[in-house]
Order: C-alpha cells, then sequence, then structure tokens
C-alpha cells in the first residue's frame, strides 16, 4: 500500500501491518510490488524505493536482499574527503548523506543545511530576475552566474546589480556551472536533456563556456551524445573538461581562457550508468563521479596522465617531503629517479602511479627529481625539502590508517578506539631517525630506529602522550604510537600530528565509550 505491507488471514475482512514501526516502515516509502511464494505463504517479497526485502515467517521479520543493486539516488556532490572530513552527496528529496571517513558500512544521514541554503538562495535569485524559474547558480568574487529551467544563462559582474542574459532556443535547463577559482570570467554550464518535439533545426546545446564573465558564451557540445548534461568539472592549467551525462562521463581538453574550435569529447569507461555529477579534488588529482543509483566512484584524473603530478603517498596531496618520505608520480611509470647526486629508490610502478622514498641523506631547500620515464628522461617540478613533513596516511575515501596497539586490528567506526587504549598511527615524512637507516630498506619489527625529532599528536587539538615515534617495518612508513587520555566527549574526533613545527593532515578517529 506504497509505505506498508499488510496480511489478512481473514479473506480481507481485517488486515495486519507487517512492517510498521513506531508510524514508520522499517521497509522504507515507496513500496511498489509483492510477490509470495506458491509453496509456502510464509516467504514474503516486497519491493519499494530503498530495495528488495524478504520474509521467510510471515512478515514477522525482514531481511535485505540488495547486494550489487543500484539503490542510492545520487544527485549531486557537496564535498569531497578532506582532512576528517568525508564525501558528502545529496539526493533529490534534498537530504544530504555522508561516507564518513573510517565508515565501512553505510552512508550516515548529516544535516542538510547546504541544501536548504541553495533552495533559499535560488529563490532570492529568482525574484530579481522577474521570478523567472531559477535551476542552478554558482558565484565567485564579483561574479555570479545563474541558469534556468528554460536554457537561459544570466551572469552579473557586479554582485547582480545587472544581468547580461544568453540563450539558445528549445534548450534544456541549465543543470550546473564551473567556475575558474583564479579567474572568475572563465566559467563552464551544463544544460540536461532538451525539450521534447524539437524542431528540426534546434541546435544541441549541452555545454557552454565563456571566458569574458558571460557577455558571450561558445557552444563546445560538438560530438557529446544528444542527452542530458547534469555536471561539470576542469583543471585549468592542463585544459581538462569532464562532463557528467546520462550516458557516462566523458572528457576533453581545450583552453579555457582563449577563443578556440569546440572540442572533441571522448567516453571515459568503467561506470555502471548515468553520471548525475562529476568534481575534481582541490589539486586536481582524483575525480570524482555521482552514479545514479549505484553511488559515488573515483579513480586518477585522466588528465595527469599528460600531466604528471609529485604528491605525499600519504594522501595524494602536493607537499613538502623529507629525508625518508615517501612520494608518489601520478600519472606517469618512472624507471629511475635521481636528485642530484643520490639515487632515488623506486618501490613500485605502474601505467599511473610511481612510489618513490626520499633519500635519509637528502639536504637542501628542494629536491629536483630527474626521472626515466619511458617516454624519455624528464625532470619534474623541484619539491620543497623541509626536515620534517608529516603525513597520516589515508585510503581513498579518507579512511586513516589506524591501529589497535594491542591487536593490531584497523580502528573505524566500528571499532573505536577507548580511553587507555594504545593507538598506532601509520605516517611518512617524519625526517630523520636514529641510529642512520638504508634508504628503500624496511625497518626491523625489534628495536626499530627513533625519530629524531620531537613528535607531537593532538585529539582536538588537544596534546596527547606520544609514546614512541619509529620506522614501521615498511619502506618509508613511520608508526606513532599514542595513549588515549579519559575521553569527555565520544565519538568521532580530529587527530594529527606536528613534527618541528610542522602539522600532518587531520584525520578522524573514533573513540568509543
Amino acid at each position: 500500500m506504497g509505505k506498508f505491507a499488510y496480511r489478512s488471514e481473514s479473506q480481507g475482512a481485517s488486515w495486519d501491518n507487517l512492517t510498521n514501526f513506531r508510524g514508520t516502515s522499517i521497509l522504507g516509502d515507496g513500496l511498489s510490488d509483492l510477490a509470495v511464494s506458491p509453496a509456502d505463504d510464509d516467504q514474503i517479497v516486497a519491493v519499494g524505493a530503498n530495495g528488495v526485502f524478504r520474509s521467510m515467517d510471515g512478515g514477522k521479520s525482514w531481511s535485505g536482499l540488495n547486494q550489487g543493486l543500484p539503490n542510492l539516488p545520487a544527485a549531486k556532490l557537496l564535498s569531497l574527503p578532506s582532512g576528517d572530513n568525508g564525501v558528502k552527496l545529496s539526493l533529490p528529496d534534498s537530504s544530504e548523506v555522508e561516507w564518513q571517513p573510517g565508515q565501512k558500512i553505510a552512508w550516515v544521514p548529516v544535516d542538510n543545511t547546504e541544501a536548504l541554503n541553495d533552495v533559499q538562495t535560488r529563490q532570492i535569485l529568482s525574484r530579481s530576475l522577474n521570478n523567472l524559474p531559477v535551476s542552478s547558480f554558482a558565484a565567485r568574487g564579483q561574479y555570479i552566474y545563474v541558469g534556468l529551467a528554460s536554457g537561459v544563462v544570466s551572469a552579473s559582474n557586479d554582485r547582480g546589480q545587472t544581468w547580461r542574459p544568453f540563450g539558445f532556443n528549445e534548450a534544456g535547463a541549465v543543470e550546473r556551472f564551473w567556475v575558474d577559482p583564479n579567474d572568475p570570467r572563465v566559467a563552464l554550464a551544463v544544460l540536461g536533456s532538451r525539450q521534447h518535439d524539437l524542431s528540426s533545426t534546434a541546435i544541441r546545446v549541452h555545454v557552454l563556456r565563456t571566458e569574458n564573465g558571460g557577455a558571450f558564451w561558445d557552444n563546445f557540445t560538438s560530438n557529446l551524445p544528444d542527452v542530458g548534461v547534469h555536471g561539470v568539472a576542469a583543471d585549468r592549467s592542463s585544459g581538462a573538461i569532464y562532463a557528467a551525462t546520462d550516458a557516462g562521463v566523458f572528457m576533453t581538453y581545450a583552453d579555457l581562457g582563449n577563443l578556440a574550435a569546440a572540442p572533441q569529447w571522448r567516453q571515459l569507461p568503467g561506470l555502471p550508468g548515468a553520471v548525475t555529477d562529476v568534481q575534481l579534488d582541490a589539486q586536481g588529482n582524483q575525480l570524482w563521479a555521482a552514479v545514479e543509483g549505484y553511488g559515488v566512484y573515483s579513480t586518477l584524473a585522466p588528465h595527469r596522465l599528460r600531466d604528471p603530478r609529485v604528491v605525499s603517498t600519504a594522501d595524494l596531496v602536493a607537499r613538502a617531503a623529507a629525508p625518508g618520505s615517501l612520494i608518489s608520480v601520478l600519472g606517469a611509470r618512472v624507471r629511475a629517479a635521481r636528485a642530484g647526486d643520490l639515487q632515488i629508490p623506486v618501490l613500485t610502478a605502474n601505467e599511473t602511479e610511481t612510489q618513490l622514498q626520499i633519500p635519509f641523506e637528502a639536504k637542501g631547500t628542494s629536491v629536483s627529481l630527474a626521472v626515466d620515464r619511458p617516454e624519455g628522461p624528464a625532470t619534474l617540478p623541484a619539491v620543497p625539502l623541509e626536515t620534517a613533513a608529516p603525513a597520516i596516511f589515508v585510503d581513498r575515501d579518507g579512511s586513516p590508517i589506524l591501529l589497535d596497539g594491542e591487536s593490531g586490528l584497523m580502528l573505524d567506526a566500528m571499532n573505536p578506539a577507548h580511553s587507555g587504549d594504545r593507538i598506532q598511527i601509520m605516517a611518512t615524512g617524519l625526517g630523520r631517525v636514529k641510529p642512520d637507516w638504508p634508504t628503500g630498506l624496511a625497518a626491523p619489527t625489534e628495536n626499530p630506529p627513533e625519530v629524531v625529532a620531537t613528535v607531537k599528536a593532538y585529539i582536538d587539538r588537544q596534546p596527547v602522550e606520544v609514546t614512541r615515534a619509529v620506522l614501521a617495518p615498511y619502506i618509508g612508513y613511520y608508526l606513532v604510537e599514542i595513549t588515549v587520555p579519559k575521553i569527555v566527549n565520544y565519538g568521532p574526533a580530529e587527530l594529527s600530528l606536528e613534527v618541528n613545527g610542522q602539522p600532518s593532515n587531520p584525520v578522524r578517529v573514533y573513540i568509543g565509550r
């Protein structure tokens, strides 16, 4: 009956609600179908907006049959993993969910303030545009870009005092903008599915580009399929553009700041369905896509294969290195590397990424990497060299590598730390050790070399005791052990390190009672 499932044992004279719990359906809303086994009427399967569920006891208990089913209605990527925050997603009903770092089971509902602010801002902008329906907007500095449901783009370079409209006939609604963070005169707009019953002369418009603050827009649709485009991301330095469409993710290259012919697009493989949004992380290293029904996917941004980047292996962020640090070259297979007269060990290498270790003997203020790639010798941009450049290892979803000091098990939302526990933090970039240790060699488990510098640790910005800081039994890894103090506020907390005044990336740790 849409929300609840009922059963009658009196040929319909009376009914029992099988899914009600305190006024809410335990199977969720949108129940649309139900089947009963012809061999056993206690075996029931129900289908709803939340998936497929089965009862083997006439509806007294239910279990989900949703492994592998597309049951997450992804709408928009609100934020990507950063620090102790995870990837956040908005759903079509304006609710918001987050895959929190260390979470291994499910998306967690969060405050939908951002979605509500979005609705309120679109209402305000609509009033300033004679109550025309606003479908999207973006603002940076003095520039505001507004997309209308009619396919018109209006731009303002004076914070909304005056507007310049631009549009094509019979275009779809403007769904998303990308604005250059360093030059807001440069922007992209994408449009959804076109109106039905189009005239034969209608121009296909799904991607627009402006390089003059919206005074004029170029049609960048080119060879894109004639389907809705819902999201867009770009990397100005390489000219890479990514579009989220009903047919998957497409990419191209273009000079965004100068007049040029419409580029040619190519489809990126590997995604299972229609894509509702696409984003690049802050440094343009990881490409993220929200796939309708399936959730969120990430991969190395393909443009890195043309524009390699040196980053910390711990969190794939470009930062200073230190003697002994693990670094990665994203977008290139490196066969050999040197820094001046020092040979740099190549630990692992494939077509998209190479992992290296900065020699413990490295000195100076920067490391310039001369590398031998399959394409030939090259010199990568210099990396600043500090005595320490701490970084805590995290997975691609932001989950930190934290271990229980007693059991060696990973700590996460399902296995939190407790007051008095020892937490082992896997990190890199802590600098020199004593006694000296050879570069490219794993440390021993017994009596490992100790970090020379003083290592500090903080939980929610309050100092905690560091019981040891040594090399871990993996090349380039350090192990920092702390003792969890008596905690007043239980739940997720921010954990960070500091070495020689240099802070690490903050990560999320879960503290249980």
